[in-house]
């Protein structure tokens, strides 16, 4: 997303509590003409952007997702809601925190700030702490030196590639996963992408991400950890999902992001 909304409501509030201060010392409502009208249009505005500015900054913000790195958990043009006091209070525009609510959690899903483009937001699944060693051997993952485990739920291969989906558990939070890569053309063997492998440490006031679609995803494995102040907040509640103009929006994939449990359940009815 390139604009920060952000940083225009908190101008656009400003410039109207600006202009309400200069009516109330020089009458300007009063002024015939299009002074009177734009200055009583914009006093009537100032309650809606300290709401909208209030409401956005400190509860709850929609996003919608850009991209397939999340998948299966999140669809391409899926609508979210993310949760802006899960992680504290925090500033418009600056992003201070002035309150501490709570910490990211392994598991969390959560918006931040690319730290090599802040005006671009990513969404990511929270994967080490500060502190924490991460490994990815043979695609599954290693907290501190434990196996985190997962069961395969379903799996797809044709002669160029091969996709198999699993049920994740990060130390008790359950979601679903995708592994992918490419078939040997010649030994009709299925390849794990080596770029996708490694280990990290997490710095101390670090977070390390990764995305769902395990080896379709641009995350920390490639550009490192995201630091506490570029944090946004919690993804909670998938609200709509809608391809574009030319489509209607659809309201059957509406709910909370995770539903391991769910899908588990019906691969073994």
């Amino acid at each position: 997303m390139d604009i920060d909304v952000g940083f225009w409501l908190t101008w656009l509030l400003l410039l109207t509590v600006i202009i309400w201060i200069a009516d109330r010392i020089l009458k300007l409502r009063s002024r015939p003409g299009p002074v009177g009208s734009i200055v009583e249009t914009s006093n009537s505005l100032i309650s809606v952007f300290f709401l909208v500015l209030v409401v956005r900054s400190f509860v709850v913000e929609p996003f919608t997702i850009p991209s397939g790195s999340m998948l299966p958990t999140l669809q391409v043009h899926d609508y979210i809601l993310v949760n802006k006091f899960a992680y504290g209070l925090r500033l418009p525009v600056t992003n201070t925190k002035i309150i501490p609510v709570g910490e990211p959690k392994r598991g969390d899903v959560m918006v931040f700030k690319y730290p090599k483009n802040t005006n671009e937001d990513f969404i990511k699944r929270v994967v080490g702490l500060p502190g924490d060693h991460i490994a990815v051997r043979d695609n599954v993952v290693y907290v501190n030196g434990k196996r985190m485990g997962r069961v395969l739920i379903g799996e797809a291969r044709n002669q160029q590639a091969w996709r198999r989906e699993y049920v994740e558990d990060l130390d008790g939070h359950k979601h679903l996963i995708y592994q992918m890569g490419p078939i040997d053309p010649l030994s009709g063997e299925q390849e794990i992408p080596t770029r996708t492998q490694g280990e990290w440490t997490v710095p101390k006031g670090h977070y390390f991400v990764m995305g769902d679609n395990r080896d379709n995803s641009n995350d920390s494995r490639f550009w490192g950890t995201v630091p506490e102040d570029l944090i946004v907040g919690k993804a909670f509640y998938i609200w709509m999902h809608w391809d574009g103009l030319f489509s209607l929006p659809s309201f059957s994939r509406n709910g909370g992001l995770d539903k391991a449990d769910e899908m588990q359940a019906e691969t073994q009815q």
